[in-house]
C-alpha cells in the first residue's frame, strides 16, 4: 500500500476517528487505526466493539492496500510531520514507513484480519436532520445523564421518534432534560437509548451548519450517523426507558418570567459556597416584583436578588445551584419561564411551545 495525504487532512480525519479508540482495553488490536486503501477512496476506522468511527481521508492511492497502525503513535507522528504532504507505505511485512520531506518513521502493523469491521447496517428509510439540529439537542439536554452506571439507563440518552416529531431525553434521577423538534417528513415510530458517550462524541464530530445533513439509520441493536464522509455506529443501551411523560406536569401555583442573563449571573455567584463535599441548597424567596437568592455555608453567605414578573403564590424554595445553572446555560432565549408548585415538588423551566423541558428537583433547606 502506498498513499499520499496533506498533513492536515490526515490530521481531520485523524481527530474524528480516534474518538472511538479505547483508553484501556485487553485486546491490543482496538488500540489500532485501520487503513484501508483498497477502492478508490482512503478511509480511517476505529471499533472499541461498543462504538465504531469510519471517515474518508482527501488523498492520491497510488497502491491499494490496508494496514492497521497503532492510533496513539500514528497520530504523533502525524502531529509532529512537517506542513506539507505525508507518504504511508507499507510492505508485505507489515512494516510501515512514514515520511514527509526530510522526516521518516517506521512502524510495525498488525494483521488487518484481526480487527473487527463495522457491524452492516441497511441503509434505507433514514432519519434526516439537519446537523445543527442535533448538535444543538445534544448540547441541550448531554448534560443531565448520569456519569455513573449504578443504573446504565441512566448514563445514556433517549431518543424518541412520533411521526415527524422527535425527542431527545436524558435523566439523572435529580433532574430531566428534554428537547423536542418537529420534522418536514413523518418518519415511523422508534424509540432507543444511546450511550452518552456515543451522544457526547457525535456532538463533538458535527459541523453544526444548518445546510449539513444527518442521517440516522435503526436496526434492533445499533444505531448509524451518518454525515459528511464521516460514519458512527453505535451500539444501543438494553432495556426500557422510564415513563418521563408521567414524571412532568402542567400544573402549577407560581410562575414567574425572568431574565436569564441576570439568573444565571447570580446563580453563579452562589457558586462559590458550594463544593462537591459540601453541596449547600440555594434558596430561592420569590415576591411579587423580586426573587431573592440566598446561600450559606461555612465559609461565607451570598444574598442576591433577581427583578421577575410573578403570576400567582408567593414561595420559598431550595435548590442544587449547580443544577440550575446547568440548565440556564443551554437555553439560548435571554427571556425564561419558571413554574413551580410547592416547596417539596420540582419546578419546570420551558418555553410556551414546549421545545424544551428542564425539570429540577428541589433540595431541603431547613
Amino acid at each position: 500500500m502506498k498513499i499520499v495525504a496533506q498533513k492536515q487532512e490526515l490530521m481531520k480525519s485523524l481527530g474524528i476517528v480516534l474518538r472511538a479508540v479505547p483508553s484501556r482495553t485487553t485486546m491490543s488490536i482496538l488500540y489500532c487505526i485501520l487503513i484501508d486503501a483498497t477502492v478508490d477512496t482512503i478511509h480511517f476506522t476505529a471499533n472499541d466493539m461498543e462504538l465504531g468511527i469510519e471517515t474518508t481521508v482527501n488523498g492520491l492511492i497510488e497502491e491499494r492496500g490496508l494496514i492497521c497502525l497503532d492510533a496513539r503513535m500514528f497520530s504523533e507522528i502525524i502531529r509532529k510531520m512537517p506542513e506539507n504532504d505525508v507518504t504511508i507505505e507499507v510492505g508485505s511485512d507489515l512494516q510501515a514507513v512514514i515520511s514527509c520531506e526530510n522526516s521518516v518513521f517506521h512502524i510495525t502493523g498488525k494483521d488487518t484480519a484481526e480487527f473487527s469491521p463495522l457491524p452492516p447496517i441497511d441503509r434505507k428509510a433514514p432519519v434526516v436532520l439537519t446537523q445543527f439540529q442535533l448538535r444543538e439537542m445534544i448540547r441541550q439536554t448531554i448534560f443531565s445523564i448520569s456519569p455513573n452506571d449504578s443504573n446504565k439507563i441512566m448514563t445514556g440518552e433517549y431518543l424518541q421518534i412520533r411521526e415527524n416529531e422527535i425527542r431527545l431525553v436524558g435523566l439523572d434521577g435529580h433532574r430531566i432534560a428534554i428537547r423536542r423538534l418537529l420534522l418536514d417528513t413523518d418518519y415511523e415510530n422508534r424509540e432507543v437509548i444511546i450511550p452518552g458517550k456515543t451522544m457526547n462524541e457525535i456532538g463533538k464530530i458535527l459541523t453544526g451548519e444548518m445546510e449539513d445533513e444527518v442521517s440516522l439509520y435503526f436496526t434492533k441493536n445499533h444505531v448509524l450517523f451518518e454525515m459528511d464522509g464521516t460514519t458512527v455506529v453505535s451500539r444501543l443501551i438494553e432495556g426500557t426507558y422510564f415513563r418521563v411523560d408521567q414524571m412532568l406536569s402542567n400544573d402549577f401555583e407560581t410562575k414567574i418570567t425572568v431574565s436569564k442573563t441576570a439568573l444565571s449571573s447570580a446563580v453563579d455567584r452562589a457558586l462559590l459556597f458550594t463544593s462537591e463535599a459540601d453541596k449547600r441548597p440555594l434558596v430561592f424567596t420569590i415576591g411579587q416584583d423580586v426573587m431573592n437568592m440566598k446561600i450559606v455555608s461555612p465559609v461565607g453567605s451570598m444574598s442576591d436578588d433577581v427583578e421577575i414578573e410573578m403570576e400567582g403564590k408567593e414561595l420559598k424554595i431550595g435548590f442544587n445551584p449547580k443544577f440550575i445553572l446547568d440548565v440556564l446555560r443551554v437555553i439560548d432565549s435571554d427571556e425564561i419561564l419558571i413554574y413551580f408548585l410547592n416547596s417539596k415538588a420540582p419546578c419546570f423551566i420551558r418555553d410556551e411551545a414546549q421545545s424544551y423541558i428542564y425539570m429540577v428537583l428541589p433540595v431541603n433547606f431547613v
